[in-house]
């Protein structure tokens, strides 16, 4: 049973890291390394903050979150992101009614945990929304970030052969 656990664990791990060299070979051809330098994989240890400043750090974090079956975190702290630059009225409206259907309604697609108060005073704020209407359910799902799936994937051993020169 362990055997077979390993192997799909193996499995999970190589594909990781065929995506992102997949990923770093399509921006090699637009610079010249096709694997992240290891001084900024050694960064990414140092904050979650560090490792999403990086691209490749972002979706190596990314593709972990997916096979970790919580990719719906980055995806929402990344729209919120995005929303945040937002500089007409009416996208903000738009975009504010989308990251709340996708991510923060009860049983949207991509629901992110939040508790029930602050799915309220979102669903309040989007009557009139401002850039910073999402800024405290963003603060909650980058702390479950940098508490829960940060460490995981540091942890690693996708995090850890990237890590090792020759590594994976």
């Amino acid at each position: 049973h362990w055997d077979i656990v390993w192997q799909n664990q193996r499995k999970s791990i190589s594909r990781l890291y065929l995506l992102l060299k997949k990923h770093s070979a399509a921006k090699a051809s637009r610079k010249k390394a096709a694997r992240p330098p290891q001084a900024e994989v050694q960064q990414w240890a140092q904050s979650l903050e560090k490792l999403l400043a990086h691209q490749t750090g972002l979706v190596a974090f990314k593709m972990f979150s997916k096979s970790e079956f919580c990719e719906e975190n980055i995806e929402f702290w990344l729209a919120c992101e995005d929303f945040r630059k937002t500089r007409t009225s009416e996208k903000l409206a738009i975009k504010a009614n989308n990251i709340y259907e996708e991510f923060i309604r009860m049983d949207s697609p991509k629901e992110v945990n939040l508790d029930f108060h602050s799915r309220e005073r979102i669903s309040q704020r989007l009557q009139r929304p401002a850039k910073t209407c999402f800024e405290e359910a963003q603060r909650k799902i980058y702390y479950l970030m940098e508490n829960n799936i940060y460490p995981r994937f540091l942890e690693s051993d996708f995090y850890h052969g990237l890590r090792t020169p020759g590594g994976l």
